[in-house]
């Protein structure tokens, strides 16, 4: 009878365990592996939203952090060296949420630079000679 009863208790003592001991796994995809030498030329795209310029992977600057998405992950580095982590989904700016994925791949436009201290600054454009102009 005590054999039942001990039995019976721990059956209901497992079952009974609150939700919060479980263990949740959030599985990501790895950080990339985008990083710049130098801050990159980005072009302005909407207010407050940089885009590196024509790059194979979307590269967006926020008020001085760096964001690219993987899949449904958002990542975000302080640095234009890299240093990529994920980003809870409650961090991402909300414009960069509505932008569509793909979007500004090789995106070309006005170049701005984005510098160490997080000011946007204008990139002077080299004008190219079309030739020589007859009269």
């Amino acid at each position: 009878m005590c054999r039942t009863l001990a039995l019976t208790f721990i059956s209901l003592t497992a079952l009974a365990m609150p939700a919060w001991a479980q263990n949740v796994v959030v599985v990501a995809p790895p950080p990339p592996a985008i990083r710049f030498e130098v801050p990159p030329p980005v072009v302005e795209v909407n207010p407050g939203v940089q885009v590196v310029s024509d790059q194979d992977e979307e590269v967006f600057v926020v008020d001085g952090w760096y964001w690219t998405r993987r899949g449904d992950h958002w990542f975000r580095a302080r640095d234009h060296r890299g240093g990529w982590v994920v980003a809870e989904p409650r961090v991402v700016p909300a414009p960069l949420v509505r932008i569509p994925p793909g979007r500004y791949k090789h995106w070309k436009g006005r170049a701005v630079a984005v510098t160490a201290d997080g000011q946007v600054v204008r990139v002077k454009e080299k004008k190219e000679k079309k030739g020589k102009k007859w009269k």
